[in-house]
């Protein structure tokens, strides 16, 4: 799949007067970028600007805290010409990738929607968990200032934190602090609803349930694709969710063992919204975009042109 990606950073708050090699590599990011024009853009005059304009402006409201938005989110509040807007208060720069390339892979998040019981049952088995009470999350940084970007995740057993229990630990049913929110018929779709990070989950009576990420165990993600491949099971350029997920399936007996390998394990708690982002804003479809705030800071808009 190939992809071109602008980001697109305020010149009003960061470059005017700047250098050269400064307008290169902007400040606020890690990334690598090349100045662009409006016209590199392909697509932006036929795309619906007012749906991006209001998006922007939703996320103003928590990304208003942040000072290399504040000021043009408080004129975002005042325009109604989204065109208008974007071009007074943004300039455009092309996101280059470390080899040189402006293309990428770019992969899609979706919501998934799980068929569930309050109750347990023989359908219904497999549960979903709240963040449980004994789960410890320790900010180092509050002890050590070098680590302030690190938090520890653990349990106190005795007078010593270790690392919380493993996915596999946790699916044995040992753990008697963990309270599920409700039941669900598939282990490969729960599975996937915890990579996802949030979902809906449609209830034996019709009704449907929001849950969000609430925590998760600090055990290390593993993608379980990669040892698939390792396996000769399916081939590097055919992996993707829907390859997985049949390889699963069609292998009911090893499912445990490969699932395990991801001891990564993440709680729920009930949502009245929707699936909301970093900036705790509701997401809207093919409008919003999973961002490293390294390379990307949190709230500025981005146009992506992909298939």
């Amino acid at each position: 799949m190939t992809k071109l990606s602008l980001i697109i950073l305020s010149a009003v708050l960061f470059f005017s007067g700047c250098t050269p090699k400064y307008e290169q590599k902007p400040y606020i990011s890690k990334a690598n970028f090349s100045k662009a024009t409006w016209d590199d853009i392909a697509g932006f005059d036929k795309d619906n600007l007012y749906i991006a304009f209001n998006v922007f402006k939703k996320g103003c409201e928590k990304a208003k805290r942040y000072k290399k938005l504040k000021e043009v989110c408080n004129k975002a509040n005042d325009s109604t010409e989204p065109k208008e807007f974007f071009l007074e208060n943004f300039t455009p720069y092309k996101l280059i990738g470390n080899d040189g390339s402006d293309e990428g892979l770019i992969t899609g998040y979706y919501e998934p929607i799980l068929n569930g019981s309050l109750t347990k049952t023989k359908t219904y088995k497999y549960p979903i968990y709240k963040k449980p009470k004994d789960l410890l999350i320790i900010d180092l940084g509050d002890a050590y200032k070098e680590l302030k970007n690190y938090r520890l995740r653990g349990k106190l057993v005795g007078d010593k934190v270790i690392p919380y229990d493993s996915r596999e630990v946790i699916e044995s049913g040992t753990n008697k602090n963990l309270k599920p929110i409700c039941y669900v018929d598939n282990k490969i779709d729960l599975f996937f609803l915890h990579i996802q990070g949030s979902g809906k989950i449609q209830l034996t009576n019709g009704s449907i349930i929001n849950v969000g990420y609430a925590g998760q165990n600090g055990r290390a993600y593993y993608a379980i694709g990669k040892k698939l491949i390792e396996d000769g099971y399916i081939e590097k350029d055919k992996v993707s969710l829907q390859t997985i997920k049949a390889w699963l399936e069609s292998n009911p007996k090893k499912v445990d063992a490969i699932l395990n390998l991801n001891e990564s394990y993440v709680f729920f708690h009930k949502s009245k919204k929707t699936a909301t982002g970093s900036l705790g804003v509701e997401l809207v479809g093919g409008r919003n975009l999973a961002v490293d705030p390294k390379f990307i800071p949190l709230g500025f808009p981005v146009f992506i042109d992909t298939t």
